[in-house]
């Protein structure tokens, strides 16, 4: 059932970057397996794709939630028996909360969705591409520039995307003799519904509230599409994508 480029799943694949990398893997020739939580919004990105399975399988995942990820892995298996490429893109963020006022419940939130739900998915498809043959694959974590300078009042999404740093190290180095390959494209302002404040003004290290440059989400998935497209001989360890005139260099 596979395509020559193999079989992609991506998370949070109902709209932002998920969707425009979607989209590019898709035209890029793989079977795109689209997860996210709302059927709706993946069936969109179906839609625009005009795509069916099995070349595009839209399977609504809540990646907080163990036994739904394993149902996603369990269905990949069934429709085409193996995964090369997992695209670990979903996350979220809480918006300007100090530490002193930010609630276990949105720190354990965050942590859910960022880390421990990019980690599930990351172990299936570890398992699933130590044991196919041909062995191997390539996983990809959706990082942040975050992941190197935080902002202010980010907390929880600045810890958590600073941990998936180390995970994806430790995937690439344990999965080096399975011919698994395993990097990160760190992301600074792509122009998502979810960040839209960007553009109006965000709060600087300096206290001041400006607005930020944001760039197209298909620059994005562009670079995705040139991480997943290498043999897996190579391996882009991190890539930084962002606004060229985002405070981010020299922010702080």
């Amino acid at each position: 059932m596979a395509t020559s480029a193999g079989i992609a799943v991506i998370t949070g694949a109902g709209s932002g970057i998920g969707r425009a990398t979607a989209l590019a893997l898709y035209a890029d020739g793989f079977s795109v397996v689209l997860a996210g939580r709302r059927r709706e919004m993946l069936e969109e990105t179906a839609t625009i794709a005009k795509a069916t399975p099995p070349r595009m399988l839209v399977v609504p995942t809540d990646v907080t939630d163990p036994t739904s990820i394993a149902s996603l892995f369990d269905t990949i298996t069934a429709a085409y028996g193996r995964i090369d490429l997992l695209f670990n893109n979903a996350g979220t963020s809480t918006r300007n909360i100090p530490i002193e006022d930010l609630t276990l419940e949105q720190w354990s939130n965050v942590v859910a969705v960022n880390l421990t739900g990019a980690f599930l998915c990351a172990r299936h498809a570890f398992r699933m591409m130590k044991n196919q043959r041909p062995r191997g694959g390539r996983i990809i974590n959706n990082g942040s520039v975050s992941a190197h300078v935080p902002r202010r009042n980010s907390t929880a999404y600045a810890a958590t995307k600073h941990a998936l740093t180390g995970l994806t190290r430790s995937l690439s180095l344990d999965g080096r003799e399975y011919d698994i390959a395993c990097g990160q494209i760190d992301i600074g302002n792509a122009a998502t519904a979810r960040n839209e404040d960007t553009a109006r003004g965000r709060l600087q290290a300096s206290g001041k509230v400006e607005p930020e440059a944001r760039i197209d989400v298909n620059d994005v998935a562009r670079g995705v599409a040139y991480m997943a497209s290498l043999s897996l001989e190579a391996n882009v360890q991190f890539m930084t994508v962002m606004a060229t005139k985002m405070p981010y260099i020299g922010r702080g």
